[in-house]
């Protein structure tokens, strides 16, 4: 093991303190990796230091969901994707904040207190993974884990201006994943460049027995062939489809298009014409997701508990789950019964479902024509903290350029392509067809080569 490995995971609770105020970091287990660190084995992430959000167990550590009802809960086992970054020598030093059981898109809804942007610190970082992306962006660490259901990666990448990979869905094993949507979860990977989120995406990729959802498809490795780059088709949204984004976004969303053809990629209008419907159905489909795989923490089986001498069962349930859970979780939680009760499970999540294979075929539709979409990650800039917390669709609408790729479970990126107003940066969004990780890669690759942030 190299010395300045060493050097940095020693230098991490320093490091902690001097970035505070960010919020950033849940636990710091950096004693853990270097007391290991002779032990580690030699790989592909030998070098590199990680961080993972706090929906992710690791045996012995706490994984709290930033939730006040699994403060105290240490893992008894290590997710898989965890486990593969361990294998191929990465070393674990933080466990990072997050939206409470990852419901959010600012990362202010935590029982730790909100995490703040590092590039504007009276701004969110995004969320929910927004810790994950703080520590990557801020040098912290060299890349994260991240959990995205509907953009919670590639959101706060933007926001941060770093790499925000969403794997398409069954790619990386969720076991050990707290789930918030499971038709919907995948672990993400933050980073600095390309190649370092290529190399983490490839350590934890593949097939594992113990998630019925993981798909047994070979892993291509990663290495940038310009002239593969060069020959991927390549979709844009026509301008109908752009209403109401920023326009300093708008105005890099052109110059990379123009890149794009400068270097002789054909690109063409591809249109989507029911995400515009992918907000409504992902609110409806991952609430009711939520509402059932929430009901484990009742404060008898998981979770905290509220009891009295006098209590009886259903004052036990309803007294522990309304003290552990965030308003924005009971929010989730309550819109999710709704939508699945008697009488309105037609009306409303079986019409969502029926949207969200429209808009799979939308992608099958436009695959069929290209190779990658390009299209923003986010409609605006980070927002204040606490401008949006009161206006639950304002934030809902923040993920409107990653949803329909959740709801259609396609691989996506956000890719840093510099910065706007206020020195913030700017994310743009590459997304290709199923299990076409690595075209996305090909094109952040060259796109990080040649055009001009």
């Amino acid at each position: 093991m190299t010395q300045p490995v060493r050097d940095r995971i020693a230098g991490i609770p320093a490091a902690l303190q001097e970035q505070s105020a960010l919020n950033a970091v849940i636990a710091d287990i950096s004693p853990a990796a270097l007391d290991g660190l002779e032990a580690a084995p030699e790989g592909a992430l030998s070098q590199l230091l990680l961080g993972i959000k706090d929906n992710l167990n690791l045996a012995g550590s706490a994984a709290t969901c930033a939730s006040r009802t699994l403060q105290g809960y240490i893992s008894t086992y290590t997710a898989t994707a965890v486990q593969q970054l361990l294998d191929a020598g990465g070393h674990l030093v933080v466990k990072t904040n997050m939206d409470e059981f990852a419901m959010g898109s600012s990362s202010e809804y935590s029982c730790f207190g909100p995490v703040h942007n590092p590039h504007d610190a009276d701004l969110v970082p995004g969320g929910s993974s927004g810790g994950s992306a703080v520590v990557v962006a801020t040098g912290l660490v060299d890349a994260a884990l991240g959990s995205d259901t509907g953009g919670s990666v590639r959101q706060p990448a933007a926001f941060c201006g770093i790499y925000g990979l969403k794997p398409t869905y069954g790619r990386v094993s969720r076991y050990g994943l707290v789930a918030f949507a499971s038709s919907f979860d995948q672990i993400g990977v933050f980073a600095r460049s390309t190649g370092t989120t290529a190399s983490v995406y490839q350590a934890i990729a593949g097939h594992d027995a113990r998630d019925s959802t993981s798909a047994p498809e070979p892993v291509r490795p990663f290495e940038f062939d310009g002239q593969r780059a060069r020959s991927l088709r390549v979709g844009i949204l026509p301008p109908a489809e752009l209403a109401g984004l920023d326009p300093e976004i708008l105005e890099r969303y052109r110059e990379l298009i123009a890149f794009m053809e400068g270097e002789g990629l054909p690109v063409q209008e591809i249109s989507l014409p029911h995400a515009g419907h992918g907000i409504a159905a992902y609110y409806i489909l991952t609430t009711a997701e939520a509402s059932s795989n929430l009901a484990r923490f009742d404060g008898i089986r998981y979770g905290r508990r509220l009891q009295t001498a006098d209590s009886d069962l259903e004052s036990v349930y309803t007294d522990s789950r309304s003290s552990g859970f965030g308003p924005e979780v009971q929010r989730r939680i309550m819109l999710g019964t709704y939508v699945l009760s008697a009488g309105y499970m037609d009306k409303y999540y079986g019409r969502a479902q029926r949207v969200r294979r429209s808009i799979q075929g939308d992608f099958t539709a436009a695959f069929s024509e290209v190779d990658i979409l390009l299209t923003p990650t986010t409609p605006t800039f980070p927002f204040a903290i606490g401008s949006q917390v009161d206006n639950p669709l304002a934030m809902y609408l923040s993920d409107l350029f990653t949803v329909p790729m959740s709801l259609a479970g396609i691989p996506a990126m956000s890719i840093p392509v510099g910065q706007g107003r206020n020195g913030l940066p700017i994310g743009l969004q590459l997304c290709a067809t199923t299990f076409g990780e690595e075209s996305i890669f090909q094109m952040s690759q060259l796109i990080e080569n040649q055009f001009q942030t």
